[in-house]
C-alpha cells in the first residue's frame, strides 16, 4: 500500500478542454496541464479518493463474512456456532481497538520510528476536512485490513480454543501487534525508509496474521485425535463444502477492495487506469493458484481435493498482494500459480510436524504471504531482495515472540483450551449454547 501522493490534479484533460471551449468557439488553442487543473473542479479528487476507500473498504469489510462461511464450512457441526460468533466478535472489537489506539500507533507521528502514539482517533467535523481525502474514509478502509488479520488466526486454531481466551488476544492483536508493525511500513517508519515494498499487505496483513496463528496453534496443541501412532493423520471432514465454497468466493471478491483499495487515490486518470489493472492482476493470479491446485493434486493423490483448490485461490491472492500493479497478466499467474503450489506442499508438511491448522491458513497467509513478498523485486524496480528479506524477517520475528508470549500467558493464567470431554462435546454446546443443525442429527458431532 504505497503512500498517498500530495495533493491530486483534475480529472481529464479532454474533459477540461470542453470546459475552456465554451469560453471561445472553435478555439484552436492547445490546451495545457496548467489550464486543465484550474478548469477541474477542486473537489473532484477528493470525492473520487473518498469514493475509493468506502467502496474498497466495504468490500473488504465483506471479506468478514467470508471468513465465518469459509470457516463454518471447513469444521465439524459441533463448532459451526462458535465459528460465526468469533468472526462478528472479531470484525467488532478490532473497529474498537483500532479507534481506541490502533489506528494512532500505526499512523500518528511514526516519523521514520517504530511506532506513533497510544491515543484514540478523532474524526475532524466535515466542515473542516482537508487533505486528499476524508479523514473518516481512510481510517474505516485501515480499520477493516486490521479485522482481516484477526481473522485469519481463527481459523487455525478453530474447534479447540475457548472463546475469552481468544477474545483477549484480538484485542492485543488488533490494538497494539498488528499496528506497531503496520507503522514500520505503511506509517512512514523504518522499514518504508529503508525502501521495503508491501503494496496492500502480504507481510503486513498476511504474514502477521499468520504468525500469530502459528503461535496459537503451537501453545494450544492439535484437536484430539487429529495425529495418531506412526505417524498417522485423522483427516476430520468439514460441515459443509458449500459453505466453504460460498466463502472463498466472498473473499475472492472483496480482494479486489483489499488490493484495488490500496492504490489510495482515484483522482486521475492514471490512478484509475491503476485500479482497474490491480482488478486484473488480483484476479488472474487466484486463477492460476486454482488451476495449479487441480492439477498438482490430481497427479499427486489421483483425486482433486476441492478444500485444497479453495485454498489455491486464496494463495494466489495473497500472492499477488504484495506488488498488484507493476506484474504483467503472465507475471500474475505466475506468481499467483507458485502459491497454489505453495498450499499444495506445505499443508502435508504441517502434518508431519504435527501442526494442526484447521483452515490450512499457515500455507496461504503465512508462507504465502512470505513468498509474494519476496516476489516484488521480480516486477518491481523500485524494491531490493535484501531489504524486502529484513523486512520479512523482522515483521515476522516481533508478531510471532509477542504472540507466543501471549498465549503461554493465557494459557498459565486462564487457561486456553476446553477439556477433553468439552471439545468432544463441541465448542457450540459448551460455550455458545445454540447448535447451528439441531435437526439434522449427530453426524459430525460423533467424530
Amino acid at each position: 500500500m504505497k503512500k498517498l501522493s500530495t495533493l491530486l490534479t483534475g480529472i481529464s484533460v479532454a474533459g477540461a478542454g470542453l470546459v475552456l471551449a465554451s469560453h471561445g468557439a472553435f478555439a484552436q488553442e492547445a490546451v495545457t496541464p496548467e489550464a486543465a487543473e484550474a478548469a477541474a473542479a477542486p473537489g473532484v479528487p477528493f470525492i473520487f479518493n473518498t469514493l475509493l476507500f468506502l467502496i474498497a473498504g466495504f468490500l473488504v469489510m465483506f471479506m468478514a463474512a467470508g471468513f465465518a462461511m469459509l470457516e463454518a464450512g471447513l469444521v465439524r457441526t459441533k463448532n459451526v456456532s462458535m465459528q460465526c460468533l468469533k468472526n462478528v466478535a472479531i470484525y467488532s472489537v478490532a473497529g474498537i481497538m483500532f479507534w481506541l489506539i490502533g489506528y494512532n500507533v500505526m499512523y500518528d507521528g511514526v516519523d521514520g520510528g517504530y511506532f506513533g502514539s497510544f491515543t484514540w482517533t478523532v474524526i475532524p467535523d466535515p466542515a473542516s476536512d482537508s487533505g486528499d481525502y476524508a479523514a473518516a474514509s481512510d481510517w474505516f478502509f485501515q480499520m477493516v485490513f486490521c479485522a482481516t488479520t484477526a481473522s485469519i488466526v481463527s481459523g487455525t486454531i478453530a474447534e479447540r480454543v475457548k472463546l475469552w481466551p481468544f477474545m483477549i488476544f484480538v484485542v492485543f492483536l488488533t490494538g497494539v501487534f498488528y499496528p506497531i508493525t503496520g507503522s514500520w511500513q505503511w506509517g512512514g517508519g523504518w522499514l518504508a525508509e529503508m525502501g521495503f515494498s508491501d503494496f496492500a499487505g502480504s507481510t503486513i496483513v498476511h504474514s502477521v496474521g499468520g504468525w500469530a496463528a502459528l503461535a496459537g496453534a503451537l501453545v494450544i496443541g492439535p484437536r484430539l485425535g487429529k495425529f495418531g501412532s506412526n505417524g498417522v493423520v485423522h483427516v476430520f471432514p468439514g460441515s459443509s463444502i458449500p459453505l466453504a465454497t460460498l466463502g472463498m468466493f466472498i473473499l475472492w471478491l472483496g480482494w479486489f477492495g483489499f488490493n484495488g483499495g490500496s492504490q489510495l487515490a482515484m483522482g486521475t486518470i492514471e490512478d484509475a487506469s491503476a485500479v482497474a489493472r490491480i482488478f486484473v492482476n488480483t484476479n488472474m493470479a487466484a486463477a492460476a493458484g486454482v488451476v495449479v491446485v487441480m492439477v498438482l493434486t490430481q497427479i499427486f493423490y489421483r483425486k482433486v481435493d476441492v478444500t485444497m483448490a479453495l485454498n489455491g485461490a486464496l494463495a494466489g491472492l495473497v500472492s499477488i498482494t504484495a506488488e498488484p500493479l507493476a506484474p504483467s497478466i503472465l507475471m500474475s499467474v505466475i506468481i499467483g500459480g507458485i502459491g497454489g503450489a505453495i498450499v499444495v506442499l506445505v499443508v502435508p508438511l504441517l502434518d508431519k510436524i504435527k501442526v494442526d491448522d484447521v483452515v490450512g491458513a499457515i500455507p496461504v497467509h503465512l508462507v504465502c504471504g512470505i513468498w509474494g513478498t519476496i516476489a516484488v523485486p521480480l516486477t518491481n524496480s523500485d524494491a531490493s531482495f535484501g531489504t524486502q528479506f529484513i523486512g520479512i524477517v523482522a515483521v515476522g520475528a516481533f508478531t510471532f515472540i509477542v504472540s507466543l508470549v501471549l498465549w503461554l500467558i493465557l494459557k498459565a493464567v486462564m487457561g486456553v483450551r476446553p477439556t477433553a470431554e468439552e471439545e468432544a462435546l463441541g465448542m457450540d454446546a459448551v460455550e455458545i449454547g445454540v447448535e447451528a443443525y439441531p435437526e439434522f442429527g449427530a453426524g459430525s458431532q460423533r467424530m
